[in-house]
């Protein structure tokens, strides 16, 4: 089966077959097991073990926590993703979308600004969450629309804690 896999604004096709798996065309090696009585994974790639978090956000969303960063995926096959390019529903929204919680916690530091510029990778916030610090990052380039939360405030899951717009092309200041 094929897929799109999306993630920081690059796509990435990954085919899963009963031969083995392929990014990109390239071969890998990739294995995936549950922990058991946890929501951890252990995923083995090229060799490489990483434990991670993963759950389902919204239709082919997932968020994956590894290494205590935090990656949004979206995961399309290829029946999905033609019809989508056939009636024009494969355009991206307008805009980034907000910076959310993704589960109950307490901000710990808000490291930007009303206004600012930021690219792709760049951390927004820092929530603490089960006694862990999880620096939520921005997606993909954009401006700092408004900050709803501030440092000591208590979030629950899904609630929006920055505003980001579309980059203009404005220097910050």
């Amino acid at each position: 089966m094929k897929y799109h896999v999306s993630a920081g604004g690059r796509t990435h096709e990954v085919v899963l077959a009963p031969e083995g798996v392929t990014v990109d065309g390239r071969p890998v090696e990739a294995d995936l097991q549950a922990v058991p009585g946890t929501p951890v994974r252990s995923f083995l790639l090229d060799g490489v073990s990483h434990r991670v978090v993963a759950r389902p956000t919204a239709k082919g969303v997932w968020e994956l926590h590894l290494r205590g960063r935090r990656v949004v995926l979206e995961v399309v096959d290829e029946r999905t993703r033609a019809i989508r390019e056939m009636t024009g529903a494969g355009a991206a929204p307008a805009g980034p979308r907000p910076l959310r919680a993704p589960m109950p916690g307490l901000v710990v530091r808000v490291e930007v600004e009303e206004g600012d510029r930021v690219e792709a990778g760049r951390g927004l916030v820092i929530v603490e969450a089960m006694k862990m610090e999880n620096e939520l990052r921005a997606e993909a380039p954009a401006r700092v629309g408004r900050v709803l939360a501030r440092a000591g405030d208590t979030v629950e899951k899904d609630q929006v804690l920055i505003e980001l717009e579309a980059p203009d092309g404005e220097p910050d200041g």
